[in-house]
């Protein structure tokens, strides 16, 4: 059986499904500013959020499954909670003007990865909605980013037709190693 699923107002950029076992729920986010859960077995929206100004490019769980980010085009990443049904925390700094097009999480869930249009990764503290530390070396915008399941490599795609694969150690806050293929 097919399920079609009917609540956003507007394109819909990204969704995501939680890796832990929470239910049969996934999310979706868009032009319409807001970020959608859904019930996969009745196809009803069961949570909305909302928060950002502009479009969401971006949409990931928190590895416990109980929260989720987003990153968007009014240069901002927001955290929300499942549970409390609230927006907790909003990652941005004066200094970025730029959408954000791809977040994801360690796999601690500590630190939010968010990858800009100003070519540069964000690495912030999930906790205390403080930025820890910016990777750099891509030429033209992020168009997404992932973290690997073991939690050792931060990878990123961009517009300068490059993929990036930074081994990352965050406590010490060292580039171990950069592997770069060029498509």
């Amino acid at each position: 059986m097919i399920q079609n699923f009917h609540g956003h107002t507007g394109d819909v950029f990204s969704i995501d499904v939680p890796k832990c076992d929470t239910g049969n729920i996934f999310i979706s986010a868009g032009a319409d500013k807001h970020s959608l859960v859904w019930d996969i077995r009745t196809g009803q929206c069961v949570q909305s959020f909302e928060g950002h100004e502009a479009d969401i490019n971006a949409v990931r769980f928190h590895p416990n499954g109980d929260a989720f980010a987003t990153g968007s085009d009014d240069a901002t990443c927001r955290l929300f909670d499942l549970r409390a049904d609230r927006q907790v925390c909003v990652y941005e700094k004066e200094s970025i003007l730029f959408p954000v097009n791809g977040v994801d999480f360690s796999v601690s869930g500590r630190i939010l990865f968010a990858g800009y249009g100003d070519y540069r990764v964000g690495v912030w503290d999930s906790l205390k909605c403080v930025r820890h530390s910016v990777l750099y070396g891509h030429e033209n915008r992020i168009s997404c980013l992932r973290t690997s399941p073991d939690g050792t490599a931060i990878c990123s795609a961009s517009w300068d037709c490059t993929i990036r694969v930074r081994f990352y150690d965050v406590k010490a806050n060292i580039k171990i190693a950069k592997f770069e293929n060029s498509a």
